[in-house]
C-alpha cells in the first residue's frame, strides 16, 4: 500500500533555475536549502517532485 505523505528536502539553490522549476519549489512549499516539508502523495505533487528531482531528496513517510 502506498504511503499518504512524502518528505521532501531541497538540496540545491533555486536561484538561476528555470521559472517553472522555481514555481514547482514554491508549490511544494520549499524556500530554503535543507528545508524539509511533508506533502501529500498526490499526482500533482509527484509531478512537481519529478520535474525538480535533481534539486530534491525525498522519501515516503
Amino acid at each position: 500500500m502506498a504511503s499518504n505523505k512524502i518528505s521532501v528536502t531541497m538540496t540545491k539553490s533555486r536561484f538561476g533555475r528555470l521559472p517553472r522549476h522555481q514555481a514547482c519549489l514554491k508549490g511544494l512549499g520549499l524556500r530554503k536549502i535543507n528545508q524539509t516539508v511533508v506533502v501529500l502523495n498526490t499526482p500533482e505533487n509527484r509531478g512537481m517532485i519529478n520535474k525538480v528531482s535533481y534539486m530534491l531528496k525525498f522519501e515516503e513517510v
